[in-house]
C-alpha cells in the first residue's frame, strides 16, 4: 500500500531529483503546504503572506523504500540549522519541514531530527519543525520536474545558490 511523505526543503525545484530515482518512489509533486491560503499560486507564496512552505509530496511504498530512509535522504539535501529559509532563497516560504501524515511517522521524525542534533554534525542547533501535514497544493506545471524541464538552467540555480557545495562538505560520506 502506497504512503505520502511531505518535505519541505527550501526550493523544490531541489528536492525532486534526489527523490525520484529510488526504487519505490512513485511520484514526486511540488506544491505548497502549511499555510492558510486555499490554492496558492507561486507569486502569493513568494509574496510571504499565505504561510505556505514551498515543498514536495512524495507517493511511496514503503515496503521498497522506508520513511526512515526518506527522512535520510530528506536531511542530505537541506541545512537543518537555518531559520531564515535555503542557502540563498531566504523568506518562511524556503524554511524547512518534516510535515508527518501519522503519528507513527510524527515519531520517526523526532528521533531522526534527535538523533541528528545529538550526532554532533553542525555547531548550531537544527530548527527544522516537525509538523502534522495539512492541504497540499500542486505548484503550476512549469514547477513540476523542473530539473528535467530546464536542466542547465537548474545545474546553475542548485550550484550558485550554495545548496550543491553545502551538501558535499555537510553529507558526503
Amino acid at each position: 500500500m502506497l504512503e505520502k511523505a511531505t518535505f519541505a526543503g527550501g526550493c523544490f525545484w531541489c528536492m525532486v531529483s534526489p527523490f525520484e530515482e529510488e526504487e519505490g518512489i512513485e511520484e514526486v509533486i511540488s506544491g505548497y503546504t502549511g499555510g492558510h491560503t486555499e490554492n496558492p499560486t507561486y507569486q502569493e507564496v513568494c509574496s510571504e503572506t499565505t504561510g505556505h512552505l514551498e515543498a514536495v509530496q512524495i507517493t511511496y511504498d514503503p515496503d521498497k523504500f522506508s520513511y526512515e530512509k526518506l527522512l535520510g535522504l530528506f536531511w542530505a539535501q537541506i541545512d537543518p540549522t537555518d531559520p531564515g529559509g535555503q542557502f540563498n532563497d531566504r523568506g518562511e516560504s524556503y524554511t524547512t519541514a518534516v510535515f508527518y501524515h501519522s503519528e507513527e511517522q510524527k515519531e520517526m521524525a523526532e528521533a531522526s531530527k534527535n538523533k541528528l542534533e545529538s550526532s554532533g554534525k553542525f555547531s548550531k542547533p537544527v530548527v527544522t519543525k516537525i509538523r502534522p501535514a495539512s492541504a497540499f497544493y500542486k505548484a503550476e506545471e512549469y514547477h513540476q520536474k523542473y530539473h528535467r524541464k530546464n536542466p542547465l538552467h537548474y545545474k546553475m540555480y542548485r550550484h550558485g545558490s550554495g545548496r550543491a557545495s553545502f551538501i558535499k562538505k555537510h553529507w558526503s560520506v
